[in-house]
Order: C-alpha cells, then sequence, then structure tokens
C-alpha cells in the first residue's frame, strides 16, 4: 500500500510528490497521458518560481524577461497605460518543460511516477482509497500492486492510505470524493506566432468580458497570444477577433478551463486537492502554478498519511497563506468590469514606475506603493 497516490503530474502535483517522498513516504504519481501535454496554461512567472525548481531549471526553462506590462482598455492599436520597472520583475518559461522538469525532480526523489494512466474511480473508507485506472498501451500496459503488467490498454487498482486530486480545474478526484466545486471556471485559449521581436513588455487588453486578452513576447519561441471569458459567452470567437485585430497568424489553439474561488473545503476523509482542482489560483490573471506549489508544500508538511485529523491542519495552512492574496486578486478583478471611462481614468492615475509583485496583491497595498500612488494623484 502507498502513503499517497497523487493524481496529476502538473506542478502541484509533481511538488507535492516530490516533497512527501523526500520525507520518506511512499509516493506513486499518476499522469493521464504524457507529462505536459497538452498545453493548457501561459507560462509567465513570477521570480518566485524558482524556489520551486531543481538547480538549473532557469538556464533550461528561460525564454524572456519582462519588465513591466501595457494596459489597454480597447483592442490592438489602442493607446496603452504602461506599467514597469527598471529590472526584470517577470519571467517567461518553456511550460511544457517545466512540467517535464518537476516530475523529473519527483522521479528522482522516488517518486513512482506512471504516464498513461487516466483515473476512472476513486473509493474512500476507515483504512485508506482505492484508486481505479485505465492504463494507456505506450505506457508498457497496466500494472497493478502485484507487479502484473499487459500490452494492451487495461484497468488497474492502486491502493493507499491518501489520494491527493492534482488533476485539474475538472478533477477526478473532486467528483469522486464528493468535494464541492470553485465558484467559476473560466474558458481560457492561448496560441502561439512566429514573431520573435526583442521586447520585454506584455501587453493586457480589458476588452475580454469580466476578464482580459493578452500578448507575451517570447523571445525566439515567439509569441504568445491569449484570452479568457466566463462561461456563456463565445471565447472562441472573441479569440479570434482579437488575433485578427492584430494582424497575425497563429498556430493549434490551445485550451483550458481556469478556476477561480476556491471552494469551503479542499479535503475528505482520506483525499485533499492540490493547484488548479483546488482553484488555488489568482483570480485576476487566472496563474496558479506558484500558489499550487506553495500549497503542495503546506501539504506535504502537515498531512501524515496515517492520520485522517492532519487534513485540517492543510486546510488551516494554506488559507492562512494564501486567502488573503486570493480574496485581494478578486477585488482587482473587479475593476476589469468597471465602466471604460473610469477604467481609463484608474490606468492613467496608476501608472508608470511601480513595485507590485504579480502573485501577491498585498503588494498593491503597501505603504511605499500606496505612497507613490497618491504622489502622482
Amino acid at each position: 500500500m502507498y502513503d499517497f497516490v497523487v493524481v496529476g503530474a502538473g506542478p502541484a502535483g509533481s511538488r507535492f510528490a516530490r516533497r512527501a517522498a523526500e520525507t520518506g513516504r511512499d509516493v506513486l504519481l499518476l499522469e493521464r497521458g504524457d507529462v505536459g501535454e497538452p498545453l493548457a496554461c501561459s507560462g509567465h512567472v513570477s521570480a518566485d518560481l524558482w524556489a520551486f525548481t531543481p538547480p538549473g531549471a532557469r538556464e533550461a526553462l528561460l525564454e524572456n524577461e519582462i519588465r513591466g506590462a501595457n494596459f489597454h482598455v480597447g483592442g490592438p492599436g489602442s493607446k496603452g497605460e504602461r506599467f514597469y520597472r527598471d529590472r526584470t520583475i517577470s519571467y517567461v518559461i518553456d511550460r511544457v518543460g517545466l512540467d517535464v522538469l518537476l516530475a523529473d525532480a519527483a522521479r528522482d526523489a522516488g517518486v513512482d511516477l506512471r504516464e498513461g494512466h487516466s483515473v476512472l474511480a476513486v473509493e474512500e473508507d476507515q483504512e485508506g482509497v482505492a484508486v481505479s485506472v485505465r492504463t494507456d498501451a505506450s505506457d508498457g500496459g497496466g500494472t497493478d500492486d502485484a507487479g502484473g503488467s499487459s500490452t494492451e490498454p487495461t484497468t488497474a487498482t492502486f491502493h493507499a492510505r491518501m489520494v491527493v486530486g492534482a488533476d485539474g480545474p475538472v478533477s477526478t478526484v473532486r467528483r469522486e470524493c464528493g468535494l464541492p466545486e470553485p465558484g467559476e471556471k473560466l474558458q481560457g485559449l492561448l496560441a502561439f506566432s512566429t514573431e520573435t521581436e526583442p521586447a520585454d513588455f506584455v501587453d493586457v487588453h480589458l476588452t475580454a468580458p469580466s476578464f482580459f486578452a493578452w500578448r507575451i513576447p517570447r523571445g525566439e519561441a515567439g509569441t504568445e497570444y491569449g484570452l479568457a471569458a466566463p462561461p456563456g459567452e463565445n471565447a472562441n470567437e472573441l479569440f479570434d477577433r482579437f488575433t485578427a485585430d492584430y494582424g497575425i497568424e497563429v498556430g493549434e489553439v490551445c485550451a483550458g478551463m481556469i478556476p477561480i474561488d476556491p471552494p469551503s473545503r479542499v479535503t475528505g476523509h482520506r483525499s485533499l486537492l492540490i493547484g488548479d482542482a483546488a482553484a488555488q489560483t489568482k483570480p485576476f490573471t487566472g496563474g496558479g502554478i506558484v500558489y499550487g506549489m506553495t500549497a503542495a508544500d503546506h501539504a506535504a508538511r502537515e498531512v501524515d498519511p496515517r492520520d485522517p485529523d492532519s487534513l485540517a491542519a492543510y486546510e488551516r495552512a494554506w488559507r492562512a497563506d494564501l486567502s488573503t492574496e486570493i480574496r485581494l486578486g478578486a477585488w482587482i478583478r473587479r475593476a476589469y468590469s468597471l465602466p471604460e471611462p473610469l477604467q481609463r481614468a484608474g490606468l492613467r492615475a496608476l501608472s508608470g514606475e511601480i513595485d507590485v509583485h504579480m502573485d501577491k496583491p498585498t503588494s498593491v497595498f503597501s505603504t511605499d506603493q500606496l505612497r507613490a500612488f497618491l504622489s502622482r494623484s
């Protein structure tokens, strides 16, 4: 019996698996396809990312350095208000490469990583969990606790003391364990063009209903275009219009859901959620790489797989760390829906040099930053 079966080898799942294994836990990490595929998330991150990665990650993953953003109330061609620093404030990375690197680090720590394993069902009882999976023939067939294998897709069941759902916005573990849904799920789209202009500013367009569209220069890797919108909006039509207004052609469009607003509970009897499965994301950008790995570290420290009562300590720890940032991020997002004249006036008044951390909305309300904003009024 494993201590943990972790479902999902994205950043949160691989980080938890690695940290748990480093404390002596016996961990099985399941990924439904190949690690990192398909891409469904932007690779624009803060410098805090490097605290969660193994040595050499920056050199292996870095595509561009960013020192500011142009915020537009209108679409391409509209005048933007510039927010900047005189140094790098964020990074653009190889997003698929990040997943692979973190999964490799988990494997190096002793995690049993298996790709091509799709979870079908999860059953919790007083002693542990049973996780039923369908295996992909490309992974060498089914492998169960007894060590059996086959060359054809088959089913298998793994037993553990606890299950960790790191399986994204549409989480099978969340559904199977009867845990509540996030408050909201946005539709996210992104694609890449071949433009390689040497730019170090992102463009943010407050044109998608209650959210925004973006353009991120990725150095020699090209340029990323993306957009997120609430359900009910035609995100594909909005995205096509956005890229057409820029006058560019993009490659294959990647789509995914972006969970916003964590549910009141992310733990069950012998189950816990981390990352996008728990909606541990920034409401004002939809990003969740650092938040998810922060929560993963709390889970690895607090949860004893032999003691279900320890799950309460995880709930307290991650919320104490992130809930204020998430709450303030939700307030910032409300500004996206203000009337255009107010948006323009606000951006004009606040633009200029800033010292704001992209993962920490509390930094917007720091004494120094408020003083800087007031001096421009």
